[in-house]
């Protein structure tokens, strides 16, 4: 009958009073072991949330991509089946090593990891190597649905995503992450003055951006292909256009020359914001673009704008009903209006965006 049962060297441990296991699952097998409840029925009968297979094929590549270098966290999975534990001994050290013997008709319901597996799923038909690798796997003795369902909502409760700044901090793999930190590192507008943490900015926070920020700005600036290395040339590009600007703008030179407080900056300037610098981004590139040799002389319009929020010209744009705005559209718009400033055209679509606002804010817009 051996045939007929899975088989795994396990792990046991005890939590909550109950027995688990902990065993190494081949890659091959996740997809035939783990299978999902089907979409169409209710989620008040399923024990999970439906799979979103556009986080899928990302997943997949990222396996693909890195074989050498891969890593994932363990699928945790519940069993509803007549299971068996053998330890290799009675007592001692061992008691708690063993084997799990799973009937073949047991079924497995995965609690915390099926984007996971599906993307597993997806890696294995591009690359069938991979086959052999393993993954840990955290099974629990289902005892109901209704447990399966407590396991989901309490795996997920303190689950805590990184931030974007720490995620681009650590990125090894994006060549613009480690762009964006060699340039915090460099431009004297961001040295000392980047939140390399936090995606937000506290009220009394010393910082001026955040390494997401400047990693969207200059993602703007730049352009590149998404994974693909940055030129030295661009490197070089981008520190000189944010070392200009820190140059340019008379407020950012006092905070340089520490005779401002970031907090300061940030309760009366709209440039001591991540909306704007990812705004100056989209317009520099532009600009670069237009003028690739001589982009420099055509900054200072952006040295005698008013960025003052209290400029009517941000309402709708930076900023709506007197708050900082991270919109998509608030990026742009600002970006319209900087790129207004410096003479430039804006694009068919920039344009049909730009009708969106107001005759009175246009106006504004223009002073």
């Amino acid at each position: 009958m051996e045939a007929f049962n899975y088989q795994f060297t396990a792990l046991r441990g005890i939590q909550a009073g109950r027995e688990y296991y902990v065993v190494m699952c081949p890659l091959k097998l996740i997809p035939k072991i783990f299978l999902f409840d089907e979409e169409e029925i209710p989620a008040e009968l399923r024990a999970q949330r439906v799979l979103n297979r556009a986080r899928v094929p990302e997943i997949a590549r990222y396996i693909v991509a890195n074989p050498t270098e891969y890593v994932f966290s363990s699928i945790t999975a519940s069993i509803d089946g007549d299971v068996r534990f053998e330890p290799r001994e009675p007592r001692g050290a061992e008691r708690n090593v063993g084997t799990l013997t799973v009937p073949m008709t047991a079924r497995f319901l995965i609690n915390d990891g099926q984007h996971r597996r599906a993307a597993i799923e997806e890696a294995l038909k591009a690359n069938h190597l991979i086959g052999d690798e393993t993954v840990s796997v955290v099974f629990f003795i289902d005892t109901g649905l209704e447990r399966s369902q407590q396991m989901f909502a309490d795996l997920n409760k303190h689950a805590v995503r990184p931030t974007k700044s720490i995620g681009i901090l650590y990125d090894r793999r994006d060549p613009l992450a480690q762009v964006a930190y060699q340039l915090s590192q460099q431009v004297p507008i961001f040295l000392g003055l980047t939140e390399t943490e936090k995606t937000t900015i506290s009220n009394r926070s010393p910082k001026l951006f955040t390494l997401s920020a400047i990693y969207q700005a200059t993602y703007a600036l730049l352009q590149p292909s998404r994974g693909a290395t940055v030129p030295k040339q661009d490197y070089a590009l981008a520190c000189a256009f944010w070392s200009a600007l820190g140059d340019l703008i008379s407020e950012w030179r006092q905070i340089i020359a520490r005779q401002v407080s970031a907090a300061q900056l940030r309760s009366e300037y709209v440039h001591a914001h991540g909306v704007a610098l990812h705004a100056i981004g989209i317009a520099g590139h532009t600009l670069v673009n237009t003028y690739p040799d001589d982009w420099h002389s055509y900054l200072t319009p952006l040295a005698t704008l008013n960025w003052l929020r209290t400029n009517r010209a941000w309402e709708g744009r930076a900023m709506y009903h007197g708050k900082m705005s991270k919109a998509g559209q608030s990026v742009q718009l600002t970006a319209n209006l900087l790129k207004q400033t410096l003479g430039l055209k804006l694009s068919a679509e920039e344009t049909t965006l730009e009708q969106a606002i107001t005759p009175t804010s246009k106006a504004r817009s223009m002073e």
